[in-house]
Formats: C-alpha cells, sequence, structure tokens
C-alpha cells in the first residue's frame, strides 16, 4: 500500500487526560477498492482506532497522524469533521440498537442524513432511504423505514445500520464487529454487501475478532495486540503463513474445520496487560512462547517482504 492511500494512519497515538496511552503507536494504510481486516483480541484498539478515524472520542488526546484523501484528521476542527462525518467518512457501530434512536423511525434517521450532506427533497430522500433499504434485503422497505429501532430483529436493524452507512455514497466505511450475534445466512448476506462496496471503488476498514470473516471480506489484515499494530499484510499471507507469535497463537485457537477435533484448544496464557501495565519492551513479551533477552526493547514495525511488515526480534536484520 503506497503513499496514495486512502486512509492513512502514521504512529497514531490517544492519551487519557491523566496521561494513561490508549494507542501506543498505530500505522497501517486504507486504499479505495480494498478492505483492511482489524484482529486482535478485546482492548487491543481496535474501535479506538476506528472513533479516532471519526473523531468521536472529545476529551482524548490524539496526536500523530491520521490522513484521509490527503487531509490530516488529527486536530481537525469538529465543524470541519462533521462535513467529512456521514458524507466521505461513514461508520457502521457494533450494537444498531443503541446506535439508532429509539424515539424516531429508522427512516427519518437516515432521510436525515441524506438531506444534512446532499441537496434532496424530502421526497427524494425518502426514495433513497427506501432503495437504499431494498438493496440491503429488508422486506418490504417502505414499511420498514416507518418503523422504530425496537420494532426490527437484530438483523434487520443491522442492514438499515449499513443503509445509513452508505446513505450519501461514502469513499471510506468502518465497520465494527457488523456480523456480531447474527446468525450465519445474515452473516453471509452482510460481507457479500460489504464485499459488494469493496468492489465498487469504496475502501473499507472492518473490525472483527472472526478470523473467518476476514478470510471471506478482506484482502489485507492488521493484528493488534495492546494499542499497537504487530503485523499486517495481504490477507491471504498473513493467515497462511502468520509470523507474529501473537498471530500465531490467535490462529491456533480457531478449531479446526477439518479433520480430527482436538481434545483442548490452545490458548494464550494470561492477559493482555492494562495501559498502566504495558510492557516498556515488546508488548506481546510477557505472554510470548520465543521470548528472549532483546524483548526488553521494543520492536519497530519492519518490512520483512513485499507488503509484509511485523513488530518481532524474530525478524530483526
Amino acid at each position: 500500500m503506497g503513499a496514495d492511500s486512502l486512509l492513512d494512519i502514521q504512529n497514531l497515538k490517544l492519551d487519557l487526560p491523566d496521561g494513561r496511552r490508549l494507542l501506543e503507536g498505530v500505522s497501517f494504510q486504507v486504499q479505495a477498492g480494498e478492505a483492511l481486516g482489524v484482529v486482535g483480541e478485546s482492548g487491543s484498539g481496535k474501535s479506538l482506532t476506528a472513533m479516532s478515524v471519526m473523531g468521536l472520542l472529545p476529551g482524548l488526546y490524539a496526536s500523530g497522524q491520521i490522513v484521509f484523501a490527503g487531509q490530516n484528521l488529527v486536530g481537525l476542527p469538529d465543524k470541519s469533521m462533521r462535513k467529512l462525518r456521514g458524507a466521505r467518512i461513514a461508520m457502521i457501530f457494533q450494537d444498531p440498537m443503541t446506535a439508532f434512536l429509539p424515539v424516531r423511525s429508522i427512516g427519518a434517521q437516515i432521510d436525515e442524513q441524506i438531506r444534512l450532506h446532499q441537496p434532496r427533497s424530502r421526497r427524494e430522500a425518502r426514495a433513497r432511504t427506501v432503495q437504499l433499504l431494498g438493496r440491503m434485503g429488508v422486506p418490504d422497505p417502505a414499511m420498514a423505514a416507518k418503523r422504530y429501532p425496537h420494532q426490527l430483529s437484530g438483523g434487520l436493524r443491522q442492514r438499515a445500520m449499513i443503509a445509513m452507512a452508505l446513505s450519501c455514497s461514502p469513499d471510506l466505511l468502518i465497520a465494527d464487529e457488523p456480523t456480531t450475534a447474527l446468525d450465519v445466512t445474515v452473516q453471509a448476506q452482510i460481507l457479500t454487501l460489504l464485499r459488494e462496496i469493496r468492489d465498487e471503488g469504496a475502501g473499507v476498514m472492518l473490525i472483527t475478532h472472526d478470523m473467518g470473516v476476514v478470510a471471506q471480506a478482506c484482502t489485507h489484515v492488521a493484528v493488534m495486540y495492546s494499542g499497537l499494530v504487530v503485523e499486517r499484510g495481504p490477507v491471504r499471507d498473513v493467515l497462511d503463513r502468520p509470523l507474529h507469535p501473537y498471530t500465531q497463537a490467535l490462529l491456533a485457537a480457531i478449531p479446526p474445520l477439518e479433520g480430527p477435533r482436538p481434545e483442548q484448544l490452545p490458548t494464550i496464557p494470561g492477559q493482555p496487560p492494562t495501559p498502566e501495565n504495558r510492557p516498556s519492551g515488546c508488548v506481546f513479551a510477557p505472554r510470548c512462547g520465543f521470548v528472549r533477552p532483546d524483548c526488553g526493547v521494543r520492536p519497530a514495525l519492519i518490512e520483512t517482504e513485499e507488503g509484509r511488515r511485523v513488530a518481532c526480534v524474530l525478524y530483526a536484520v
């Protein structure tokens, strides 16, 4: 991924007011027409990174660069961010039940976003809303637009959330766990929609715990641990030949689809560190089976082959 990336995050740090650092220096890129899967355990910083891109973390202190279409979003005034948010950068939130206002219909909320960013009449905005809901596979979209969030199933709410995210044809779509708690049929349909969005030229950043979702919907993957990216590269390379011990451990914990089922799956010992207990050297060293003395110095994210980077002393030249 080169300098013409749609989204280029470099050394992004995020601090609490008390000085605790939540993100230690996140770096990755997303290009138009590509989908980046961001994976890692809970607390690794995936959603914080996404919310930083959206400018939705008031009270926290960001540094580094979040360059979107040539413009650095770090420190951008909220008025300027509002023009981008929803129009050129959109997000599918993790829980559509809490992301939608419960006292307004689904259609009214999608209509409002369309009219906020585009010169459309109420009738034109509603026609666009119904069209989008239909494209998402929502039955009787005109009637569904009149319903309130609690009147739709979880799968239909998720589709409505995707319709809202796509309402202004954004250049970048951020999807935070878009298939969580959905049955496999609805999950497959949503992954198909994400691939279509990617193929139509938008950049997609997909946050998930599910490596199967990454394999199906993404072209590249970034593995995060304790506020850092520890490995990134083309999805097939990373899944077939994981380099970082943490990536290897994550993949080893996935139940095999074929062959004999193991009596017990491998687990990663210990717990991810909290911000105040983060090691000064390699952040994964306390849980790593390959730890050695030079792990006391934090490794840089180095290029091991074209398109692949890993932060581990095992690959240092």
